[in-house]
């Protein structure tokens, strides 16, 4: 049983950050979709999508350890979010390493 909890807590993790990664560009590249116009509706945009990105991170992290709590799994919920955590901490480190590296 844990060695599934760490499979799916590795591809709930690498969900999360491609997702971060597919923000992180539009985010980048908002200038060139919105332009700098100095309208309201870029600033809706970002904030709708400030929206939806909590929402799908919540989703991605929290979704299945609340269902395993809520089935009465209460150790596996507690150690899948533990292991969602620490592979997203992984990334987090190994971005770093990276950035540090490329400098």
């Amino acid at each position: 049983m844990r060695k599934k909890l760490i499979g799916q807590s590795f591809f709930f993790a690498l969900g999360e950050g491609i997702y971060v990664f597919l923000v992180a560009l539009v985010m980048k590249n908002a200038n060139h979709l919105f332009g700098n116009n100095p309208s309201v509706l870029p600033i809706i945009a970002f904030l709708l999508l400030f929206v939806v990105s909590a929402t799908i991170s919540g989703a991605l992290i929290l979704g299945k350890p609340i269902l395993l709590y809520l089935e009465g799994k209460k150790k596996e919920a507690l150690e899948l979010f533990g292991f969602i955590v620490g592979w997203i901490l992984v990334f987090l480190v190994i971005l770093m390493a990276t950035i540090t590296a490329l400098r």
